[in-house]
This record gives structure tokens, C-alpha cells and sequence, in this order.
């Protein structure tokens, strides 16, 4: 069945067009026009409509490159359904490296936005109308931010059956059901019946070749268990994910230089020692001991910390024995693959 022609932000588009559209937002102080692009890829055949956005915390960038290689792939030339890939949402955060955006209000508590609000207000709101109004599911990438590092890893509210299915199909080691929060774009599209995932893999401002692979695979695999994509397999692995209803962050209990014995994907055991914080002038260091049982799916990298500084994130995980081949199934598939 042949798919109609569409409308975003006022430009038409027609079945098997590819176009990038330049939505005006606020002008910064200087009167600099600034726009949000969009890139649309109408497939000529009807099916579900997608949306992948990035950077809506401005510094992390992981989701720009991703979406970045993605809208290449000449697999998506022959797509049903509709992608609207957005590889910078937050544009004044992306432009100063920032978290925030001018007003210093984070853009992922606005949602779903007012058109007479604040500027992050507005822009959650231009967002909203342009890409999320009108889309059957939607994935956000997001990045671990203020030093910290994420495992490749969803966060949705699984609940719901088909956000599970999209959460399994996406083929990371680990999905965290995560509760819906007032003000993000998860809540927002929840409340239009869309289904959407968070995506979460490295560390605000860099890039990690892993977390990038990884979150290419998984939009694609999404695709293709959307009906997007007809082609062949995109993988070959047989990740079964592990789920986790709960996380813990745990704190440094002293203020100094952070020696962590436990890295990402890392198996902790309640109880044990994963770190310790030294003193650096020598004197006496201080045990970090994990209070569960579970799998580290983010980390501090900054060596400095103070006492109370979140150091590691850990999902409780009963079954802690199939952590191991999760993980090491995980990455020798992504360093297998090529993007």
C-alpha cells in the first residue's frame, strides 16, 4: 500500500522523498537565526512512523553520531513507514556544550512545552508538534552526563507490551524499567499512545565507538521488528537482555582520589569490595563496598570526589551468574559488526 503524501513543519513531502527540514526556533540575543534539522525518509510503502532524536541534553553528543551514520545506511533507502531522525534537539545546549539551555532549565522536565512559556518550554513544545505529533513509536539517545559513563542500556517503562518488545528487540545487555517522570519526553509521548525507549550508552561530550555501534544496531533492529526494514537480518546475535526493576547509585563514602576495581558490565556481589577512596597525601584509604547484588551500568570517570559524589550505578539483578555471557556476548557481536 502506498503511503501518502505528509506534512512537517509546513513542507510537503511525498512517498519515497528523503528531505532535511530546518525548523525555525528562537533567534539567539545576537538575532542569529538558529533551526532544529529534521531529517524525514518517506518510504513509498505505508507502515509505522518513527521517530530518533538526539541531544536533548545538549552535551551529549553519542545520539548526533548516531543518527549521523544511521541517515547514510543505504539499507533505509528502501524503508515503509516514515523516520524522522532530529541528531540535535537542545541546538543552544549543543552549541555551548552544555547539559541546559540558556534559561538553564533542563529541556527533558518541559515536555510537552507551552508556546508562550519559557525558551526550553517553547522549544519542547516546537519539538513536540513538529516530530512527536503524528509518530507511532519513538527512541531518545542519551549519554551519561557530569563525568559519568553508561553501559549501552534502555530505559523504558516495560509495562507496556509493545515498548517491552521494542526494549528486547533493541539488543542491548541490559533494560531498565524505569518509571515515567512529569515533564520528559517518555511521559509525553506516553500520553499520546506512542511507544518510546530511552537509549543510554557513554559520556556527555566524547564519543565511544561501543555505544555508538551499539545504539545503531539497536535503531535499526527496532526497525526491522517495526516492519521498517525487510532486508536481510541485522544481526545475528541472540542477546537475551537482562531486566532490572530496580537501580542503586552508591556514594563515596570519604572525599579524595577514586580507584574504582569494578568497570562497566562489571558483576558486583553484595557486600564486596569495589573500590576505595585513597587519600592523597597518603594516609589511609577507605573500602567502597556495593550494598546489592547486580551489574554496574554506570560509573564516575573523574578520579576526584568528595564524600556523598555518585561513583557507580548498579541494577539489582538476582541472577548475578549470567552476567558474564550477557556481556561478553554483547561485545564480541558489536566489535564484529560494522557501521
Amino acid at each position: 500500500m502506498m503511503q501518502p503524501t505528509i506534512t512537517v513543519a509546513g513542507t510537503k513531502i511525498k512517498p519515497g522523498e528523503q528531505t532535511t527540514i530546518q525548523v525555525p526556533v528562537a533567534r539567539l540575543y545576537t538575532h542569529t537565526e538558529l533551526t532544529m534539522p529534521v531529517h524525514v525518509l518517506h518510504g513509498r510503502r505505508a507502515g509505522p512512523r518513527l521517530f530518533v532524536s538526539g541531544a536533548i541534553h545538549g552535551d551529549e553528543i553519542i545520539g548526533t553520531e548516531i543518527i549521523r551514520r544511521l541517515i547514510m545506511m543505504k539499507k533505509l533507502k528502501s524503508i515503509r513507514g516514515t523516520l524522522l531522525a532530529v541528531p540535535v534537539v537542545n541546538v543552544y545546549g549543543f552549541l555551548q556544550h552544555s547539559r541546559y539551555s540558556p534559561d538553564r532549565r533542563d529541556l527533558n522536565r518541559f515536555f510537552p512545552g507551552l508556546e508562550k512559556g519559557s525558551l526550553t518550554s517553547q522549544l519542547a513544545g516546537t519539538f513536540m508538534e513538529t516530530v512527536v505529533q503524528g509518530s507511532t513509536h519513538g527512541i531518545d539517545l542519551h549519554a551519561g552526563s557530569n563525568h559519568r559513563a553508561n553501559l549501552p542500556q534502555i530505559r523504558a517503562a516495560i509495562d507496556d507490551p509493545e515498548t517491552l518488545r521494542l526494549a528486547k528487540a533493541f539488543k542491548v545487555p541490559v533494560i531498565i524499567n524505569a518509571k515515567l517522570r512529569d515533564g520528559s519526553l517518555r511521559h509525553a509521548a506516553a500520553e499520546m499512545g506512542i511507544a518510546m525507549l530511552l537509549y543510554e550508552a557513554g559520556e556527555a561530550l566524547r564519543f565511544d565507538e561501543v555505544a555508538i555501534r551499539a545504539g545503531i544496531r539497536g535503531v535499526m533492529s527496532v526497525m526491522q521488528a517495526l516492519g521498517m526494514l525487510t532486508s536481510r537480518k541485522i544481526s545475528t546475535s541472540e542477546i537475551e537482555a537482562l531486566v532490572a526493576d530496580t537501580t542503586t547509585w552508591v556514594r563515596a563514602p570519604a572525599s579524595g582520589i577514586l580507584r574504582m576495581k569494578v568497570p562497566l558490565g562489571g558483576r558486583v556481589v553484595k557486600n564486596s569490595k569495589i573500590g576505595e577512596i585513597a587519600d592523597p597525601f597518603g594516609g589511609r584509604s577507605v573500602d567502597i563496598v556495593s550494598p546489592v547484588s547486580g551489574l554496574v551500568i554506570g560509573r564516575l570517570n573523574l578520579p576526584l570526589v568528595y564524600r556523598g559524589d555518585a561513583v557507580v550505578h548498579i541494577a539489582h539483578l538476582e541472577r548475578i551468574k549470567g552476567i558474564e555471557p550477557v556481556i561478553e556476548e554483547f561485545r564480541d557481536t558489536i566489535n564484529e559488526e560494522k557501521w
